[in-house]
Formats: structure tokens, C-alpha cells, sequence
């Protein structure tokens, strides 16, 4: 199969030939229709996930077709339309037990601790636990946002942060998470800040129901949002992920208010200062997010069955395969992410090429 590859970190990735993956006794092997371009695979190309072995496949949002059904997989065909999220569960250490699947003891990511879906074949284990189905009007494109940004948005902004009607929110990065939390606070009836340095993902914020826009680069963000809602957010979440918007959004917060942290924070911003003299003196909550197990995916499909939400608003753009590893590399600039959510459709054959 072909797939995007790269020997070195911070090298170009390339498009070779590699093995078909093996099908796992308890996994499938998916023919990856659509798969996601993120930020966070930037990060591991950049070498900064100890969890990567080399030479690697990125990629871990996708969504397509069960090819081959390994022998212990009790729940799946092939033929399935699925995705599912970004964090594979193991389905019986304690904290899966305890249906906390999204921070399993034992979890295994495709794209960061296996080989990732950048490819036209990904072998997904423990199918039974991991899969979703894709309901037949939901499309593949759309489907590949869900397993990363918007899944992670959507768990992050109801379950973590528990935004309702009338709360004050503000969304540090308006990149694809970002614009995922503003479009499902807005469904909730919020009122929804948006904070970015890009003109058009701030545009495509505000087209997606957030009140203000504000550009970091040239406001005083915490003094805006303060005077905006009149003593501070009732929610901020950091969806970018820096030692910078990580505090501006804890500054931006209201006595006894919320932050989500949802962003990585990864190379010289891993380990930030926090300043916790702000936090216990106005009793702020620190919450963090990471993905969304696959059982809870009902509840997010039904929301974007009704039309309460449309992650496909997100979509930006759709490149094949070939055109998957400059992209990859220059993700890293600055507004590279501006504008919502890039698809790779690795299955896709331009005119001329076998």
C-alpha cells in the first residue's frame, strides 16, 4: 500500500510503498477513505512524542471501511462504514473499567504508538471496543474530523467543562478544536469569545455563532474579555496549547470560573509556569480533556443527525495523498491551521497514475 512515511523527525515525509498492516486477532484493517491533517501530528513529527518509533506513519483521525475482520472481533463485518476516536482502549485495565476509555491505562494511538492512517490500509485493535459505526447519511470527510478535534471538543465543552445556556465562554485558537468547541458552546446556548491571530479562522468563528472576535495580536485579550462580560469568563478553554494562551485564558476568567486545558502543550511549552497564586486566590478550576471514548459517540452523532451541529461547516480543504507531506510540514507556521479542519482522502488516484 502507499503511505506517507518519514525516517527522521523534522525531515519531509515521503509517499512510499509499504506492507499492508497485519490484521490483529481482536482488530480490523480499514480502508482509510478520509483522514484528518492536525496539529497534533505536526507535533510528532517535530519528535515531540516519546511514543513514536521510527521510521513512522502519521495520522490518527480517519474514517473507512472494514477490509478484513480479525477472528476474535465478535461486533464487526467487513463492509462497515466506522471510525472511531484517537485514543484506542484496551477495554479492561481499571480506568476503562471504570468507562474512563479516553485515558486507558493501556491506550494505543494510531499515528503516534502505531502506525496512523496517512495510508490507504490502518490495522485498528480491539475493534469491538473501539469501533464506530457511521450512520449512512453521514459522510467520510465529515466522519474523519470527529475522532480528534471535534469529538475532543465536543467531550471537553459538555462533559468536562459542563457549558450551558447563558455561561460566557472564551476559545483561545481557533483552529479545528477551537472552532469545534465554538460551534458545540454555541449549541448550548452560550455566548462565545473567540481569540486567534488568523483573520479567517476569527471570520469563520464568527460565522459559526461566536459574539466577539478578538485578535491576540493587537488586543489585551484577559482586559477585553473582562470588560466584554463584566468581571470575566464563566469558561475559557486553551484549544491552541501554549505557555501563552494556557495563562491568558486563566486570566481571563471570572472568580470561581473554568479552565479547560485542551491543547497539547508539547517541546519548550511541556511543562509551563501556572500561576497558582490566581487560581487559589479566585478558586479557578484547572480541567483537562483528552478525546472521547467511542461509547459516548451516540450522543454526539445524535446531535449531528438533527442538525443541532454540522462539523462539516469545518472542512476547509481536500488534498490527496501526495500532496499530505508538505502539508504535514507546514503546519508549523504560524496561520497554517487557519480557516478550519484540512482532509487527506488517501484512497483518491489522480488521472494518469495507477
Amino acid at each position: 500500500m502507499r503511505a506517507v512515511v518519514y525516517e527522521e523527525f523534522r525531515l519531509t515525509p515521503e509517499i512510499v510503498s509499504v506492507a499492508d498492516p497485519a490484521c490483529p486477532p481482536e482488530g480490523v484493517v480499514v480502508a482509510v477513505e478520509a483522514t484528518g491533517l492536525c496539529r497534533s501530528d505536526w507535533h510528532g513529527w517535530m519528535g515531540h512524542d516519546p511514543a513514536i518509533r521510527l521510521p513512522h506513519v502519521p495520522g490518527h483521525e480517519l474514517a473507512g471501511t472494514v477490509v478484513e475482520v480479525g477472528p476474535d472481533v465478535r461486533a464487526w463485518s467487513t463492509g462497515a462504514r466506522v471510525t472511531t476516536p484517537f485514543v484506542l482502549a484496551c477495554g479492561s485495565c481499571a480506568t476503562c473499567r471504570r468507562g474512563d476509555h479516553q485515558v486507558c491505562d493501556r491506550q494505543f494511538q494510531p499515528g503516534f504508538t502505531h502506525p496512523g492512517s496517512f495510508a490507504e490500509l490502518v490495522a485498528i485493535d480491539r475493534a469491538d471496543v473501539n469501533l464506530v459505526v457511521l450512520p449512512d447519511a453521514l459522510d467520510f470527510d465529515t466522519a474523519a474530523g470527529l475522532g480528534c478535534r471535534f469529538g475532543t471538543a465536543y467531550r471537553a465543552v459538555v462533559d468536562v467543562g459542563e457549558v450551558g445556556a447563558g455561561d460566557r465562554v472564551v476559545v483561545h485558537g481557533c483552529g479545528g478544536v477551537g472552532l469545534s468547541a465554538v460551534m458545540i458552546a454555541v449549541a448550548r446556548g452560550a455566548e462565545v469569545i473567540a481569540v486567534d491571530v488568523a483573520r479567517a479562522s476569527l471570520d469563520l468563528a464568527l460565522s459559526m455563532g461566536a459574539t466577539t472576535a478578538l485578535d491576540a495580536s493587537s488586543v489585551a485579550v484577559a482586559d477585553a474579555v473582562h470588560e466584554i462580560t463584566g468581571g470575566g469568563a464563566d469558561v475559557s478553554i486553551d484549544a491552541l496549547g501554549s505557555r501563552v494562551t494556557m495563562e491568558s485564558s486563566l486570566r481571563c476568567l471570572r472568580k470561581r470560573g473554568r479552565h479547560l486545558q485542551v491543547g497539547l502543550l508539547a517541546g519548550a511549552d511541556a511543562s509551563p509556569a501556572v500561576p497558582m497564586e490566581l487560581v487559589v486566590g479566585s478558586e479557578l478550576q484547572l480541567l483537562g480533556s483528552h478525546g472521547m471514548a467511542a461509547s459516548e459517540y451516540p450522543r454526539m452523532l445524535a446531535e449531528i443527525a438533527d442538525g443541532s451541529l454540522q462539523p462539516g461547516r469545518l472542512i476547509r480543504d481536500r488534498i490527496d495523498l501526495d500532496d499530505a507531506p508538505a502539508r504535514l510540514a507546514a503546519l508549523g507556521s504560524p496561520d497554517a491551521g487557519a480557516g478550519g479542519i484540512t482532509i487527506i482522502r488517501p484512497q483518491s488516484v489522480r488521472p494518469g497514475r495507477s
